[in-house]
């Protein structure tokens, strides 16, 4: 009498055949973390890992116009912060294109190059607006580095069905664990409280305590210790933005009224003066010059 059971080499074989199969298909274990990588890096949730930038896409300081209030704050938040002081998480609102984020960029590495501590090099972190809600892993990755971290997230703004901000909230203040000591967070926005108007209303609407509502939305904005505002900036500011490239990017040859002239008129057809329409102008003008920027 003869089965189809298979004896136990067969059996073993078969099992291990199996188990290297499921391994092939598994996803590799993320690599450790290495903070040595690179001075900034982009947070990727899924893998639960920050993958290093080699070149972060920035714009010196130096080229940051109309902003200098904010810019001296800003500089002085974060230079106390790389050298172990206390420091205030900031969020930075205003208007489009006045260079909230370039300015985020620009201080991490003036901060980095003008050290006057032997600390370890201040850390960029990105985080997307849509991985939020990952902060606390975020978080738990590098709480006992020995490196500073400086979490920064654009265009960060929450809509009326959302309810990712309560992870934020938790992340700067009010969770158990808290803030990590070597973290700071930094957040761009158009909006100061970050948050629609109707959302606000809705909740003012519906809650039992309307009161109570509007301060649970209000009270993220609190959470950042410091607010910088971002305005529309006037026509002289802008030229100054639009002068201040040219002379730095050496197109001095181009006739001044002719850019004066041009970079009026390129603002109108966009209906905004700003520091990125300056820009914009600079590398129309850089490219019909046949001068290469970079």
């Amino acid at each position: 009498m003869t089965t189809d059971t298979p004896d136990l080499p067969e059996l073993a074989s078969l099992t291990r055949r199996i188990a290297e199969a499921l391994e092939r298909l598994a996803p590799p274990a993320p690599a450790p973390f290495d903070p040595t990588a690179a001075d900034a890096f982009v947070w990727k949730p899924d893998r639960t890992r920050l993958a290093p930038v080699a070149k972060v896409n920035r714009v010196p300081i130096a080229l940051l116009h109309g902003i200098d209030r904010v810019r001296d704050t800003l500089l002085d938040n974060t230079r106390r912060f790389a050298d172990g002081l206390p420091a205030n998480n900031a969020l930075l609102w205003g208007a489009r294109g006045m260079g909230k984020s370039s300015l985020v960029k620009a201080v991490h590495t003036e901060v980095n190059e003008r050290r006057m501590t032997r600390r370890e090099p201040l850390k960029l972190v990105e985080i997307h607006r849509e991985d939020i809600e990952s902060l606390p892993d975020l978080m738990n990755l590098v709480r006992d580095d020995a490196h500073r971290f400086l979490v920064f997230c654009d265009d960060l703004s929450f809509d009326a069905d959302d309810t990712s901000y309560k992870a934020l909230k938790a992340v700067l203040e009010g969770g158990v664990e808290g803030r990590p000591e070597n973290v700071l967070f930094y957040a761009t926005s158009n909006r100061r409280h970050l948050m629609p108007r109707d959302m606000v209303d809705n909740e003012r609407a519906t809650a039992i305590n309307p009161g109570e509502a509007v301060e649970e939305k209000v009270s993220l904005s609190d959470r950042f210790g410091l607010w910088l505002g971002f305005h529309k900036c006037s026509q002289d500011e802008y030229l100054a933005m639009v002068f201040g490239y040219r002379d730095a990017l050496g197109l001095q040859t181009a006739d001044p009224e002719a850019v004066r002239r041009e970079a009026l008129e390129w603002a109108t057809t966009r209906g905004a003066r700003s520091g990125r329409t300056a820009w914009q102008y600079i590398q129309d003008l850089a490219g019909r010059m046949g001068h290469r920027l970079g």
